[in-house]
């Protein structure tokens, strides 16, 4: 309670500071000066921070800037929030980047800052937006200067976590007459290194497990845009990108006590690795000399991941039943998509603007899984968790926006998406299901300027959330041989009604007031299902053991099984007050929030749809009931302080804090970060050193209890404290602008691999 006070107390400080000294005319002055720069502005439907007029925007990475941004955070360097829940889908030059989550974040942190122009954050995106659920979008705007040239980003970066991680990476770009382009790549090698804590039962029986998990990677990734301008209206482009990652000797250790005696040991070794190739080829038609254009993309997507494993369990105890077992799996998964698509945009003379495009997406997905399991020395097949599931899916898209200005002071925007899927899923020779299903998706967003230090806007939205293609494979990746995540392939499409109401003040202190429906749900996180086995006892030779009078002898073994499926729906509300000022002539900058919330999730899990009946066996599920109700908040505390007049030394203190948030699988504990980084400018090279999360606070805890008394809990602590000092050098024309970052069309099924 203490923490939130303070958090509260510094917030409304920094705003009722402003407030007193308004009455000031030296105050008065500077405040005009920041009106005219409009660092933090509303428009539309977005709220646009010019980083080029923002004096923490020099020297720097684009992540770290986006870091810095209002709305935008992140805790543990790998991933990118909006408002504080909702993930962030990233578009250079209001066209959708095509890497995978990793590639794209690496991108960022290698270019710098200076070629910046403004990030413009839409929290909820229109129809014309390739999104999903309550995902909101981060686009950046890059410097438009033309001049010939070339220029370029080395960096190298050594990250101390549990282990040593060194990385290293480039950009590269041109521009000369017609041509221009860009490249970049990164490799790196490290080590994640976790520690689980699980714990699970009911008022009859306990079960606790500990161990740690090594799994060390080597990865490359790269790519590179190539455009050519055919004549001032005529532009063609193509790109490609590529990732491999090479994940060998991972190793899963737990060691398994039941009922407060030591029971077993299991060890899970695995070797996986992942392959993607990515191609685009764009055209663009400018149609008029005032920003009407014809765009069109054709795209194809290959995605491979091959992983093996072996899961043995070792007894530790003298209990008969209790005895070496092991097993073996392959589980390789393969992706096709191909795509295209056709945008037109008409400006009109009046300042309307009319957006229309047509999209088509087809994917097979291909999963042959392979299991065997340890019977009399030899490994047999497992038939009941061995299968091929093939999936098909086609998606044609259509949609129509329109935005004008209503008046002087009001502008709208309304649009709608119609999408239809038609999927088909087919395990071999066992089960199949075909999904067909339409939706219109539609989007509204009103703006009124009510004057220059008031702005006011609404905005409504739907999406839909698809199942990531991993959910659907039909596998099994096993903690031990009773507790194991198990992937869903009839899981459903989850449909989300976004809704928001934003006001800004003086472009600098805003309030944002969200509410989310969401239908079918589905668990942010796998629910834990328990329950029995009945099934014939066996010898250690696998045979059935009979008793006297010739009945099989029954034994029943307990399990746990985590299980993302639908549940019913769920209701989100928040508000989020937030600071974004620069005070003492730009010495010190502030980027301040704090996020309320109300969840309330209602539903149930009452079978296991994956279940596959087994001749002799008896399964029961305990009903796993969702009926959640909580607030939580969390805040964002950023400063950068200028340490000289030169302009070369700048100080990070930064501090993010989340309270106990309740999710359909368990309540999650309380995390906290605090962040210091050091930065030096010398000339083209820039050195900064970092400490994230310096006291390991921000990793997860959930506790879960059902109404019947069973439980689940999880400590999953990954060595969040890191050291990270990176060093990059600039080189070339700074003011070189880049080749046009061209939209695929298949970005959105990337985001489901």
């Amino acid at each position: 309670m203490k923490t939130q006070l303070l958090i509260a107390a510094l917030f409304f400080s920094g705003f009722a500071a402003a407030q007193q000294k308004k009455d000031s005319l030296k105050v008065n002055t500077i405040e005009a000066v920041t009106i005219r720069k409009q660092v933090f502005k509303k428009e539309g439907d977005r709220l646009v921070y010019d980083v080029a007029s923002s004096p923490i925007a020099k020297g720097t990475n684009t992540f770290n800037l986006l870091k810095q941004t209002p709305m935008i955070s992140s805790i543990d360097g790998k991933t990118l929030k909006i408002l504080g829940k909702s993930d962030a889908v990233i578009y250079i030059n209001n066209k959708k980047t095509n890497m995978d989550s990793e590639a794209l974040i690496e991108m960022l942190k290698s270019t710098p800052s200076e070629d910046i122009q403004k990030i413009e954050v839409i929290t909820v995106p229109g129809s014309e937006f390739q999104v999903e659920s309550k995902e909101g979008v981060i686009n950046i705007v890059m410097k438009k200067n033309r001049n010939n040239g070339y220029n370029g980003t080395m960096k190298m970066q050594n990250e101390q976590a549990y282990y040593n991680n060194p990385s290293a990476g480039g950009s590269f770009n041109f521009r000369q007459g017609k041509w221009s382009g860009n490249s970049n790549f990164r490799m790196g090698s490290w080590t994640d290194r976790q520690k689980y804590t699980l714990s699970n039962g009911d008022p009859t029986f306990r079960n606790e497990s500990y161990g740690y998990n090594d799994d060390p990677n080597k990865n490359f990734t790269g790519g590179f845009n190539i455009d050519y301008e055919i004549n001032r209206k005529q532009s063609l482009g193509f790109s490609y990108n590529m990732r491999y990652n090479k994940s060998f000797n991972s190793v899963l250790d737990i060691t398994n006590w039941q009922n407060g005696v030591l029971a077993n040991r299991t060890v899970n070794n695995e070797d996986a690795q992942t392959r993607y190739h990515s191609f685009n080829l764009n055209y663009e038609l400018k149609t008029d000399s005032i920003g009407s254009k014809l765009t069109s993309n054709v795209s194809y997507f290959w995605y491979n991941r091959d992983k093996v494993s072996l899961n043995e369990s070792f007894p530790l105890n003298s209990d008969p039943n209790n005895k070496y077992s092991a097993l073996h799996q392959s589980v390789p998964q393969i992706i096709n998509n191909y795509a295209g698509n056709i945008d037109y945009m008409k400006k009109t003379a009046n300042g309307a603007t009319w957006l229309t495009g047509v999209s088509y997406n087809h994917t097979e997905t291909d999963n042959d899984t392979q299991q065997d399991k340890l019977i009399n020395g030899d490994f047999i097949i497992d038939p009941n968790q061995t299968n091929h599931f093939i999936y098909k899916e086609n998606i044609l898209g259509i949609y129509l926006n329109y935005e004008r200005k209503l008046t002087e002071k009001l502008t709208g925007k309304i649009g709608a998406r119609y999408e239809m899927t038609r999927s088909t899923g087919d395990i071999v020779e066992k089960t199949g299901f075909e999904r067909n299903y339409n939706n219109l998706l539609p989007s509204l967003n009103l703006n009124y300027a009510i004057n220059a230090n008031h702005n006011l806007s609404y905005t409504f939205s739907s999406r839909i959330r698809r199942p990531r293609f991993w959910e659907l494979n039909p596998s099994r990746t096993y903690f031990t041989p009773t507790n194991y995540t198990q992937n869903n392939p009839f899981i459903l499409a989850a449909k989300y009604y976004n809704q928001e109401l934003n006001y800004m003040y003086n472009n600098a202190f805003y309030a944002n007031l969200s509410f989310t429906m969401v239908e079918d749900a589905m668990a942010t996180d796998l629910i834990p299902l328990q329950g029995t086995v009945t099934a014939p006892k066996k010898d250690a030779d696998g045979n059935i053991i009979y008793d006297g009078s010739g009945n099989q002898i029954m034994s029943t073994t307990k399990f746990l099984r985590y299980i993302r499926t639908n549940y019913g729906k769920s209701r989100e509300l928040g508000l989020t007050l937030g600071m974004n000022k620069s005070w003492f002539k730009d010495i010190w900058t502030t980027n301040y929030s704090v996020n309320l919330g109300y969840i309330a999730f209602k539903g149930a899990v009452l079978e296991d749809p994956t279940s596959i009946p087994v001749p002799g066996e008896t399964e029961i599920i305990e009903p796993y009931i969702i009926d959640v109700k909580n607030y939580n908040m969390s805040a964002t505390i950023n400063n950068v302080i200028r340490l000289s007049s030169k302009k070369d030394w700048f100080l990070g203190v930064n501090y993010f804090f989340a309270s106990k948030t309740a999710m359909e699988a368990g309540t999650i504990g309380v995390r906290q970060s605090f962040d210091i980084s050091l930065k030096k400018i010398i000339g083209d090279w820039t050195i900064v050193a970092e400490v994230n999360d310096l006291f390991n606070q921000s990793y997860y805890r959930v506790q879960g209890v059902q109404p019947n008394g069973s439980y689940n809990n999880i400590t999953n602590f990954y060595y969040p404290r890191l050291l990270n000092i990176g060093v990059t050098y600039n080189f070339g024309n700074q003011k070189l602008k880049k080749a046009r970052e061209m939209k695929s069309a298949n970005d959105a099924v990337k985001s489901r691999t």
